[in-house]
């Protein structure tokens, strides 16, 4: 029997048939340790970083095109964070300052031209990692030991910083800080250390931009911790399912945090899945970064936008410094 297209989404509900998503790769949108997606509204462009080569990148969804260019005097980029108010300035995570870029985002080579803040000068084998805006427009980012192992050095720290004041630290103890994303709607913040190999939830207060109350709500350990998958980047749709990456598992996973069901399994054809963000005109494409760290095969470092999922995310929000 055939159905009626215009039953077809009762049907589906019905019978708990799921609508499939499809996975394709930017054109040209290489790099070997991509990170930090940042969807911006203005451009409709997607901003990411080539993390160990101190590139930043962005996606022009009209022209279907990757720009790249070069942080002069540079080796690392680990954050992308466009200011507001100001069209061609960007925070972007360098060692272990956070500096503004300009560029125009066409141009080959962008130059630093101020520090916003430095923090960790004593440990100077450690670097920024993930970073983002909470909703109100203030820094959330980490370190990480970049020479060694993270592992068994847990000398990362997560920060918080506002425009006109100081950097404080969030959370101490952190191996690997890595994906943050914020739930206005139910007063949540979320959380990656990715050497504990879960995903934390804390009540968020977004007046005072504290965050309290630590509570597991995914976590990713097998049987045998070789096993043991590892969380990198995360996102957040509007109905306040999770969108984990992970960095060894070629998968994310979408997942409901109230109770830490995994609703879908999003494939990739490449095994180091670092983060995603939500973007296009409709905020309903989740673009998707990944890594060629130790010596990974082809597609490796490529990014990709993921269709069809039937949900939208939040666009990045403006870094106010």
């Amino acid at each position: 029997m055939q159905t009626p297209i215009r039953f077809l989404p009762l049907f589906i509900a019905l019978f708990g048939l799921t609508m499939s998503y499809k996975v394709e790769p930017l054109p040209d949108s290489y790099a070997g340790l991509g990170e930090g997606p940042h969807w911006d509204v203005a451009t409709q462009s997607l901003y990411y970083v080539d993390l160990e080569a101190g590139k930043l990148l962005r996606y022009d969804f009209k022209e279907n095109k990757v720009y790249k260019t070069q942080i002069e005097g540079q080796k690392l980029a680990a954050f992308v964070l466009p200011i507001e108010g100001k069209p061609h300035e960007f925070a972007v995570g360098c060692a272990r300052s956070v500096v503004v870029v300009k560029w125009d985002g066409v141009s080959p080579v962008a130059k630093v031209v101020r520090t916003l803040f430095e923090v960790q000068q004593e440990f100077q084998l450690n670097r920024w990692n993930d970073a983002k805006t909470d909703p109100r427009g203030r820094f959330f980012g980490g370190t990480m030991r970049y020479v060694g192992d993270e592992f068994q050095f847990r000398h990362g720290e997560l920060y918080k910083w506002e425009a006109g004041g100081d950097v404080s630290i969030v959370k101490g103890d952190v191996g690997i800080s890595n994906g943050l994303a914020w739930d206005e709607k139910n007063q949540k913040f979320y959380y990656i250390d990715t050497t504990d190999y879960e995903v934390k939830s804390y009540d968020y207060d977004f007046e005072t931009g504290v965050a309290s109350n630590p509570k597991v709500i995914f976590n990713l350990r097998k049987t045998s911790p070789k096993d043991h998958l590892l969380p990198d980047g995360l996102t957040i749709d509007t109905k306040g399912n999770l969108y984990v990456a992970t960095f060894n598992g070629a998968t994310i996973f979408k997942v409901n945090p109230s109770n830490g069901e995994v609703l879908l399994e999003i494939k990739f054809p490449t095994k180091q899945i670092t983060s995603a963000a939500f973007g296009g005109p409709n905020l309903d494409i989740l673009y998707v970064t990944t890594a060629a760290k130790f010596d990974q095969p082809e597609p490796a470092g490529t990014t990709y936008k993921v269709t069809g999922l039937n949900a939208t995310g939040y666009p990045g929000t403006y870094l106010k410094a």
